[in-house]
């Protein structure tokens, strides 16, 4: 059985909150509160350069991602596509839905116009590295971020 990816309704945000703190890292950083995160689900769905997605398996959401398109003036303006807050429930890891949801991410930023789809992940995630790669994903850069 594999999953079937659409575009997040409202009602799905408690859900992919839930597959957010469904691992160390988000464990520490996600919030119950829902409110900021519904005002943020608003705001991507208003946005056409915006998605958040999940899959689904039957009634269950087990995994999700955002995808940004990003309109690039560099690689000959080239428009990109970024993934980011991706996951898959923590009891569905090696059952193919990673690949699956790699492989709709592609297939949204291509019909998008993209012609590349990056992503960032915290340099602790081994595991996740080696499933990127696996997925045709190159570490072709280091990355920084700054709090503000």
């Amino acid at each position: 059985m594999s999953a079937d990816f659409r575009e997040a309704t409202v009602a799905d945000v408690p859900a992919v909150v839930a597959l957010l703190s469904d691992d160390v890292l988000g464990q520490g950083r996600e919030a119950g509160e829902m409110g900021p995160y519904l005002a943020r689900f608003h705001e991507i769905a208003d946005d056409p350069n915006n998605a958040l997605i999940v899959g689904c398996m039957a009634a269950r959401i087990v995994a999700c991602y955002q995808l940004t398109l990003i309109p690039g003036f560099t690689l000959n303006a080239m428009r990109r596509a970024e993934i980011e807050g991706v996951r898959v429930a923590s009891d569905m890891r090696s059952a193919s839905i990673g690949g699956a949801l790699v492989a709709d991410a592609e297939a949204r930023a291509r019909a998008a116009g993209a012609g590349l789809l990056q992503l960032a992940m915290n340099r602790t995630r081994d595991a996740a590295h080696r499933f990127y790669e696996r997925n045709g994903f190159a570490p072709s850069h280091i990355g920084f971020k700054k709090y503000l």
